[in-house]
């Protein structure tokens, strides 16, 4: 299978660049076929700007989503959005390393995914009519393909819990899951995440190595997160949650399928039920 790594670390001695050499070993010992985008040694470009459409008037206002449309549509980006772009069509699995700072991605991981995940390529895609708004959550460019994110976190798990005072990391992480790497189509498997970590001794780390290596051998076969599809019937024209779905449950926990619903939810949920003509 084809497995690419983004990976988001500046210093290559750190644990987190000791995940992604695991990796890269494991996986190719199993024979899979690996590439590595290591941004900070690429020394990627994290700011989106005008920079990005040589081609556009610096005379005119910019739209970075209607000149990230023209790019894509006239095939005029710059080389290495497109080359991150070739690499994710080519990968049936992305795997993204980095350390939670101040709760999210690095900067330079988010501004991999502002300028790769460029109009008509990771969104705007697909028709809107009635329910539907376009191939996304779920659906889109990015369908088929697999994710999973490798966080190193400093903090101590307990603080990560639904009463943790940093709150639950699935909250935390919903952004990057749902609306970063569900929303083209990638099906996002469960984190791996270490937490403490700045406070790891080296004795520990054959245990970390048997967890991650673990999860990478089921990268292809565990369930991945339970999301609901945009087009799957959960969802009414505004894109609100139709009612009778999510009981008991309540915030980002309303958008996973709950025990005993079906993942294509029938048209009477939404309301009455349709007449024959």
């Amino acid at each position: 299978m084809n497995i690419l790594i983004v990976h988001a670390h500046p210093e290559p001695r750190s644990l987190n660049g000791a995940l992604k050499d695991l990796a890269v070993r494991h996986l190719t010992a199993q024979g899979h076929q690996v590439q590595i985008s290591d941004l900070y040694a690429m020394g990627w470009k994290a700011v989106a700007d005008g920079g990005d459409f040589p081609r556009h008037d610096s005379r005119e206002r910019l739209s970075y989503v209607h000149a990230s449309k023209v790019a894509f549509a006239s095939d005029t980006q710059l080389p290495d959005i497109a080359a991150e772009q070739r690499k994710l069509l080519w990968a049936q699995a992305v795997i993204f390393q980095f350390p939670l700072w101040w709760f999210s991605m690095p900067a330079i991981l988010k501004g991999w995914v502002d300028r790769v995940f460029a109009y008509g390529f990771a969104y705007g895609v697909g028709t809107h009519e009635g329910e539907r708004w376009g191939d996304r959550y779920g659906e889109g460019t990015l369908a088929g393909r697999r994710a999973m994110l490798s966080v190193t976190i400093g903090g101590r798990e307990p603080h990560y819990s639904d009463r943790g005072v940093n709150g639950a990391l699935d909250d935390i992480l919903f952004p990057i899951h749902h609306g970063v790497l569900f929303y083209p189509g990638m099906e996002v498997l469960p984190p791996f995440a270490l937490f403490h970590s700045d406070r790891l001794h080296a004795e520990q780390w054959p245990s970390i190595a048997e967890s991650f290596t673990a999860r990478l051998d089921g990268l292809f076969t565990d369930a991945p997160i339970p999301f609901r599809r945009q087009n799957g019937g959960h969802y009414d024209t505004r894109q609100v949650l139709k009612p009778g779905l999510g009981q008991g449950t309540a915030g980002t926990r309303l958008h996973l399928l709950q025990p005993g619903e079906p993942e294509q939810q029938l048209l009477e949920v939404a309301g009455p039920r349709l007449k024959s003509a």
